[in-house]
């Protein structure tokens, strides 16, 4: 009985060091961590349920079978957004290089695109830049061919003006890119909206390369969590 324990809980610490062991520049390391730790809390879930149900060998069986569905799962959403991530950083390859869009991988598997709001809006405007529009034209189709995530939307402010202020064009310009989303077909039951006005600053606002760091808006694009 124990020894079966045993065997099942050295299976989960198995996976959780091979979540950490991939090699520094391994273009597939979220991939391959989230499938490890995916078939770590899987094996931890059918190993418990194994004991319960059959203290001879269940937590054995449980874990092996707990691992397997739980690794499917991690590795299905980190191939998944690996994918999508690609093609974001592949299409906007020159917003990019201007330092007008950045685009991180979390490590949650959510992927965060920061959109400067120097280049999308003019000053105390919510009204998208014509100029700007292409990039979401491209953001649009990327999100309507990955259509198994949800998008969060978050605008931010320097500190000019009142709080009162900042906090209304904040959400007034998240809202309008979640519009424009949808003009080019995302649902906008995947989309939601946030306005934190100057509450999250980046920088100092003491300078104007700062407050410039701190105008901005924030696309969080989540994976739904079943993804195989």
């Amino acid at each position: 009985m124990r020894t079966t324990m045993k065997y099942g809980f050295s299976l989960i610490l198995l996976m959780a060091l091979a979540a950490c062991a991939t090699a520094p520049n391994d273009p597939y390391a979220q991939t391959k961590q989230k499938a490890a730790a995916g078939a770590a809390l899987g094996a931890l879930a059918g190993a418990v349920i194994g004991y319960q149900g059959d203290h001879s060998g269940g937590a054995l069986k449980g874990a092996l079978l707990g691992a397997a569905a739980g690794g499917a799962v991690g590795a299905g959403v980190g191939r998944y957004m690996d994918k999508q991530q690609a093609e974001f950083e592949q299409r906007l390859v020159s917003e990019q290089r201007a330092h007008q869009i950045e685009i991180e991988r979390l490590r949650n598997e959510n992927l965060k695109i920061t959109m400067s709001s120097e280049v999308s809006f003019d000053l105390d405007s919510a009204q998208i830049k014509s100029a700007f529009a292409q990039s979401l034209d491209k953001v649009a189709d990327i999100l309507n061919r990955y259509p198994r995530t949800s998008i969060k939307i978050i605008g931010h402010t320097d500190d000019s003006g009142s709080a009162s202020y900042n906090q209304n064009l904040s959400e007034q310009r998240a809202r309008s890119v979640a519009y424009y989303l949808e003009d080019q077909g995302v649902s906008g039951s995947r989309i939601r909206t946030e306005g934190r006005g100057e509450d999250q600053p980046r920088a100092s606002n003491a300078s104007a390369a700062g407050r410039q760091l701190n105008r901005r808006v924030e696309m969080l694009i989540v994976p739904d969590k079943d993804i195989q």
